[in-house]
């Protein structure tokens, strides 16, 4: 009897550290989450209304070389500030998930950031998303590594993934997506394990921060149908299948500019990067008088949304953009490619939608972000997230679904980063 009541309250103990711990991780995680939305608040609001706003307001050629212009810069910060940092902020966040040497550090941090200030700043093509995915990794991370005790025979990723949940979930107003991806993202099919409450808590304490200091605006306010039949559910495959292909090629594209970016002389490729842009810029101010080639994108979305475009015109400006996105990469630009896939799933659904001589293409739009982003990415379950919370329209989650899996399945093995890795397969260390 005595070996039993032992044995009970050792137990007891036992389970009285562990529901402590958990309190404390629990905690530790809503500070981090809140920590990050403030941060992400405020590099939002410097970005899009300190600086880009006042940028699209500007003569046309003064914003056709501006891009360039901040590609330069953002290389001169990074050599300055840290020499050792490269353009990446997702794939910074995957290198530090899969290899337990590799630590999201201060000096880095403040490079990259002060790069994407001025990439993003200067018009980029890029999106706000990936500095504040990295910004919420770091922030975690380094927290955790401030409290090892709390974290005894916990994951030593922990906060790291539930700061990139509330980055994600803070820039996008979406706290489901921002968990669902930081856990979706490290791997091809699969999810990260025995962190989903703390990327929750993270997620959620984030997008609260964030919409208290920029309000709880829809991202993507929608409004079209909303109904569908099965004939829409079979057609959600089709487009799936287009933008599965679509965005392995345009993923194929992005690696290439990658390791481009790793090329001795970066100065040079960065000044011919600006002028890739600023040409497909003013092509693309020609045909379509609107300045669709700089800044994240979703005036592209709104105007993919708009009846009217005819079909090679939207197919030109999808191969535009996909060509100014790869080349603010080439040329060493810090920021995002999250919002660019959806920027790409949005053209082609909308070209689709008009291939059909359909009155509403709303579905199709929804649809083919849905199934680009989820292709690029591989995350086919935070896409369908995205589209369902950004839009505020859930009944888009059903041919969302159809799309995404369709388009995985055509993605093959591609992906926009080397650093994701399939389920047990090897970890690229020298990736770009």
């Amino acid at each position: 009897m005595r070996r039993v009541s032992a044995a009970v309250s050792r137990r007891s103990v036992e389970f009285k550290a562990l529901a402590t711990r958990s309190h404390q991780v629990v905690t530790l995680a809503a500070c981090t989450g809140a920590a990050t939305g403030l941060f992400v608040a405020g590099f939002d609001r410097l970005i899009v209304d300190g600086m880009v706003d006042h940028v699209l307001r500007l003569r046309p050629w003064l914003i056709a070389i501006l891009p360039g212009i901040g590609l330069l810069m953002a290389l001169l910060i990074r050599r300055s500030v840290d020499p050792q940092a490269t353009p990446g902020t997702a794939d910074e966040y995957l290198r530090a998930f899969h290899d337990s040497h590799h630590e999201l550090r201060w000096r880095p941090f403040v490079s990259r950031t002060l790069a994407a200030v001025v990439t993003l700043g200067s018009g980029a093509p890029m999106g706000l998303e990936g500095p504040s995915l990295y910004s919420g990794a770091t922030i975690g991370d380094r927290l955790q590594r401030r409290f090892p005790p709390t974290f005894k025979g916990s994951d030593r990723r922990v906060l790291m993934v539930a700061g990139a949940a509330a980055g994600v979930a803070a820039i996008f107003k979406a706290p489901a997506t921002g968990a669902v991806f930081a856990l979706e993202v490290p791997y091809q099919d699969d999810l990260a394990r025995r962190m989903l409450l703390p990327a929750l808590v993270a997620a959620g304490t984030g997008y609260l921060t964030f919409v208290a200091v920029n309000g709880t605006e829809a991202l993507f306010p929608i409004t079209g149908s909303v109904d569908f039949t099965i004939r829409d559910v079979l057609g959600a495959v089709g487009v799936g299948v287009v933008a599965g292909l679509g965005a392995r090629a345009f993923a194929k594209l992005l690696r290439i500019a990658k390791r481009i970016a790793t090329f001795r002389r970066p100065a040079l490729i960065a000044v011919a990067a600006g002028c890739t842009i600023a040409g497909a810029y003013a092509l693309g101010r020609v045909l379509t008088g609107e300045s669709l080639m700089v800044t994240s994108g979703y005036n592209v979305v709104a105007w993919a949304a708009a009846p009217g475009h005819s079909i090679p015109l939207l197919l030109a400006i999808l191969v535009l953009r996909s060509l100014a996105t790869s080349s603010a990469v080439a040329g060493g630009g810090v920021g995002g490619l999250f919002i660019p896939l959806v920027v790409g799933g949005a053209l082609t659904g909308s070209i689709i939608g008009n291939a059909v001589d359909r009155a509403d293409i709303t579905m199709f739009i929804v649809i083919g972000v849905a199934a680009f982003l989820g292709a690029g990415y591989r995350v086919p379950l935070a896409a369908v997230m995205f589209v369902a919370e950004t839009t505020g329209r859930p009944s888009f989650i059903v041919p969302g679904l159809f799309a995404a899996v369709a388009a995985e399945l055509m993605m093959g093995t591609a992906s926009v980063t080397r650093y994701q890795r399939p389920v047990n397969g090897p970890f690229e260390r020298n990736g770009a």
